[in-house]
């Protein structure tokens, strides 16, 4: 993808929980111009959804792909147990920064390899193709991090670019992002991302991070529509994998 100006939109935390939302999601992305995304699925949401017990679920995705959408592992449980030595920074970024939910931010190397293959199993079991392994809230460990080139994933992508695991390339391309979970961080989330949008738009490839919660609020759903449509008027809308080539 050398020398192409891109954009690349990733709809996180697919899931049972989250098929509905993500669904409304897609038609209003391809109204917009953006035909293809991204999904990054989890496999066993909080502990309630196994999408190995959801046939439908599993039906649904293939038919995404068929569509031409691209399906990304997006760690297991997306949760992160708490644990007693926390430090403070620590506490910083797995609490407050994303809430509870940065599950392979401290995995060690034998934990993170078994959940990634357990993953991996239930997608590629159910007829689906995966090739990037994308951690929850962008935080992959040293560790975990080595697991996903030992397991062969193609690609991860960190808040501030994309990683092609093979070759060690990083592509720097800022995610533009929602944080909703209160108001002052929604309209501070709206501020930022007018901003970012403006400061990167000569970048080779742009980055839209979407999460279903965004579509409860008008505000942001109105703004990541009209950035979408903007960004996808001057430039080829892809997939994380087709910017890596796998």
């Amino acid at each position: 993808m050398n020398g192409r100006r891109a954009l690349a939109v990733s709809v996180h935390d697919v899931s049972p929980l989250t098929r509905e939302t993500t669904d409304r999601m897609l038609s209003d992305l391809a109204g917009a111009g953006v035909g293809v995304v991204s999904l990054l699925v989890v496999p066993d949401h909080h502990h309630r959804a196994d999408i190995e017990r959801d046939a439908s679920f599993l039906a649904w995705l293939r038919e995404k792909q068929a569509s031409g959408h691209e399906i990304v592992l997006h760690g297991f449980y997306h949760l992160r147990a708490p644990r007693g030595d926390n430090s403070a920074v620590r506490r910083l970024v797995t609490k407050h920064y994303t809430a509870g939910e940065g599950e392979f931010y401290d995995l060690d190397y034998e934990e993170a390899r078994g959940r990634m293959e357990d993953g991996r199993e239930m997608l590629t079991g159910a007829g689906l193709e995966v090739a990037g392994f994308i951690a929850p809230a962008w935080l992959l460990g040293e560790e975990a991090g080595q697991a996903a080139r030992n397991l062969g994933f193609a690609y991860t992508t960190r808040l501030g670019g994309v990683l092609d695991l093979r070759s060690g390339q990083w592509t720097r391309s800022q995610s533009l992002v929602y944080s909703p979970r209160s108001a002052w961080r929604r309209q501070t989330s709206l501020v930022w991302n007018a901003f970012l949008a403006a400061r990167l738009r000569k970048n080779p490839l742009a980055r839209l991070g979407l999460h279903p919660p965004d579509w409860n609020y008008p505000a942001i759903k109105t703004q990541a529509l009209r950035l979408a449509r903007e960004l996808a008027a001057g430039r080829q809308v892809i997939r994380y994998r087709d910017w890596v080539g796998a």
